[in-house]
């Protein structure tokens, strides 16, 4: 039995381990893409800038690209927070799971991208491309969390024993709004870039909403 019993925790200390070293690899992936974000941000030149004032006018021209840098910072932020609740309602990992996180990654590591495209082209000739190529990586993104999701909770094969029924499909239903409002963005991208923008804003939104879903397993439901 003591033998039995040691062999449960090394097993479940394997497990841990694995598990822990997947989300320091994908924690660093989010805190890159999110520092990088910064960089589309640009300094108004010194070259005839004569007051205060001109400063201002000059940052408000630019206000594309604080209010790209806000909002993907905001959804990576969602989005990293997100990959954190996935972990603690799962045990261990496999071979197809890594593979499926890591499309999750190629997507956040081509948010940068995006965003420094929606930043520079809106309110000018291309927006609506720019705005597609945006909203096509968080639809990218959105179904690889979705495709991750729902391998580890096929059968319960990569689940906490403490993971309930109920958060899987919590997770699932929360995770299905994803790829739907997206590909709307997307739509609507070829037709106004700022109503795709305003769509995407909103799924930040609901994703940020805390729920069910987002509770550690074992957790008490009182307030």
């Amino acid at each position: 039995m003591e033998t039995c019993d040691v062999d449960r925790a090394s097993l479940e200390a394997l497990e841990g381990n694995e598990t822990g070293r997947i989300e320091a690899f994908s924690d660093g992936v989010f805190a890159i893409a999110a520092t990088l974000l910064v960089f589309n941000l640009r300094v108004p030149d010194l070259l005839g800038l004569d007051s205060g004032a001109e400063l201002w006018r000059r940052l408000a021209h630019d206000w594309p690209s604080f209010a790209a840098f806000v909002i993907s910072f905001l959804s990576i932020l969602i989005m990293w927070s997100s990959h954190h609740n996935i972990f603690m309602l799962i045990r261990r990992v496999d071979h197809n799971f890594l593979l499926l996180n890591g499309l999750v990654l190629l997507g956040i590591a081509a948010t940068p991208f995006s965003t420094q495209l929606v930043a520079t082209h809106l309110r000018h000739p291309g927006e609506n491309i720019a705005a597609l190529i945006y909203c096509a990586v968080a639809l990218f993104i959105a179904t690889a969390y979705n495709g991750m999701w729902r391998y580890a909770a096929h059968h319960r094969r990569l689940l906490a024993a403490t993971t309930t029924d109920d958060q899987v499909r919590k997770v699932i239903r929360q995770y299905a709004v994803g790829p739907i409002a997206f590909a709307l963005a997307l739509v609507l991208s070829l037709f106004n870039a700022t109503a795709s923008l305003l769509v995407f804003v909103a799924v930040e939104i609901f994703f940020a909403l805390p729920t069910g879903a987002n509770r550690r397993p074992g957790d008490s439901t009182e307030v």
